[in-house]
């Protein structure tokens, strides 16, 4: 058995998670989060803010099941280095510093998931194991 299929579910999940939290986390907060929006001087901060909630969860949702991880993955590693950049780009700070540089080994995970896909257990990997084998010619289990 190998026990390497586990690796990017375990991955996949422990990347993934985190983000549906903040996602939920940002949803309950609109006033602060807007605000926030605003002080680093992004257009349109309610739009900013939806679309940050909306790619948090879904995009996070979307990798911890597996589906459709690879552009996933591309597009919440864009998302993280955007957010080191505009929200945590004061390095003199400590916490800053820290808050940058861990939205940036982010980003670098996630484009490993983007290049090497989501593994076994996902839903991509079983959606791609039925166009393989229609129902008509799938080997009994």
């Amino acid at each position: 058995m190998d026990t390497t299929q586990y690796l990017p579910l375990a991955g996949r999940l422990l990347v993934g998670l985190p983000f549906i939290l903040f996602g939920i986390g940002n949803a309950t907060t609109y006033g602060a989060t807007v605000a926030m929006i605003e002080a680093v001087g992004l257009p349109v901060p309610p739009l900013a803010f939806l679309t940050a909630v909306t790619l948090e969860i879904v995009g996070g949702t979307l990798l911890v099941i597996g589906f459709k991880v690879r552009p996933v993955a591309a597009l919440l590693a864009v998302f993280s280095v955007l957010t080191a950049v505009y929200f945590h780009a004061n390095l003199g700070d400590q916490n800053t510093f820290v808050h940058f540089f861990k939205n940036v080994m982010l980003a670098g995970g996630l484009l490993q998931v983007a290049a090497f896909g989501a593994g076994a257990l996902s839903l991509d990997a079983y959606l791609a194991h039925r166009r393989t084998f229609p129902a008509s010619l799938a080997p009994a289990h």
